[in-house]
């Protein structure tokens, strides 16, 4: 059978009127794929994201600034930076990954011996020299050395370039059966410890009207959980601070103020928590693998810091999830939280880590 034709009457000038046929199905079927994208384009758009975030392990700018933004390695060499709780966990990752890329560096917190061991470390993967690492024993508890400490550390480098507040303790343990006086040295360690020293240290900066100083938080310090009723309260309070803090220096563009606040990760805070009574440790830590590597959080803090990023959400699923439903939708975060709550507390009673089986089971180790 012969194609189909439509006929349009057309006019010309020197022929008068003729009939010139003009095919228009091939056209509309042009637009009709072109609409049919369009339509199809947003759909597939959308699904690539979910895609992404499900995979994600830090919030969509951080993971940005790791791909597009200031490389740390570039950023951070030569940079002075003091690192608090440097003996262990974050804080110790923190102390390699900076020496690796060329940074001087300040390692405090309570023992000394462990403070130099980090330094040998430090010193063996990377360029340093000796001279390129200081150990300065600090108890956050004791505010009354703070002055002496930072003037020592002011004297042997000429400056304090960053400030990483990582020092603090988690706690795990139910509120009817803490002692009060686990939630003073909570917040007399991890607020007001922390809010001495950069009281101390932010005069330099504002001298010299650039540095950084970042307050490692937690995903407690941006919403509540059971067995760490005092570890929230003092996280909320750092946010809260930090975030005030802020504004306050606008007329000093120059001086960064982020917040980290990473989800749970691989480290010594559960062997080092309060429970319900001062002096007393955690029985069984419990397995820790299913946590966040210490080197992948590390190096994406990094990567906030050499960005001038002012906050940073950091865990994996379905922690990062929990960041994303506290800030945009409250009402569903509460029921989140409640299923989440809930199994946290039935692991803490049946002997696991808090933190793990939360779509399983709980069993008793």
């Amino acid at each position: 059978m012969a194609r189909e034709r439509k006929f349009l009457l057309v006019s010309d000038n020197t022929s008068g009127l003729f009939h010139r046929p003009i095919e228009v199905a091939p056209r509309r079927l042009t637009m009709d794929l072109v609409t049919s994208m369009l339509c199809v384009s947003p759909a597939l758009y959308l699904l690539v994201q979910l895609l992404r975030f499900v995979c994600a392990d830090a919030d969509l700018t951080l993971l940005w600034a790791a791909v597009f933004g200031r490389k740390p390695e570039k950023v951070l060499r030569g940079q002075v930076v003091w690192i608090t709780g440097a003996s262990s966990g974050i804080g110790e990752e923190l102390a390699y990954q900076l020496a690796s890329l060329g940074a001087r560096l300040i390692l405090s917190a309570r023992r000394q011996a462990e403070l130099e061991r980090v330094k040998c470390a430090c010193l063996e993967r990377s360029s340093l020299e000796e001279e390129d690492i200081l150990v300065l024993p600090l108890d956050l508890l004791e505010r009354e050395s703070h002055e002496v400490k930072t003037r020592t550390a002011v004297q042997y480098f000429g400056k304090i370039d960053i400030l990483i507040n990582n020092g603090g303790r988690s706690q795990r343990s139910l509120f009817f059966d803490t002692d009060l006086e686990v939630y003073q040295s909570l917040m007399e360690l991890n607020f007001l410890g922390t809010v001495s020293l950069t009281k101390h240290v932010l005069p330099h900066m504002v001298e010299r009207r650039i540095g950084t100083i970042v307050a490692v938080s937690s995903v407690l310090g941006l919403a509540g959980a059971p067995l760490a009723t005092g570890y929230s309260a003092s996280k909320h309070a750092l946010q809260g601070f930090f975030n005030s803090l802020r504004t306050e220096l606008t007329d000093y563009p120059g001086i960064t103020i982020s917040t980290v606040c990473p989800g749970p990760v691989q480290s010594q805070i559960v062997q080092n928590a309060f429970t319900e009574r001062l002096g007393q440790s955690i029985a069984n830590a419990g397995d820790q693998q299913y946590k966040m590597s210490t080197s992948r959080c590390v190096r994406l803090i990094l990567v906030g810091i050499a960005n001038d990023i002012k906050e940073m959400w950091i865990g994996n699923q379905p922690f990062l999830l929990f960041f994303y439903v506290w800030q945009y939708t409250p009402t569903w975060a509460w029921t989140f939280t409640n299923i989440l709550g809930k199994r946290r507390v039935q692991n803490f009673k049946a002997g696991l880590e808090a933190d793990s089986g939360y779509f399983r089971k709980a069993k008793t180790s």
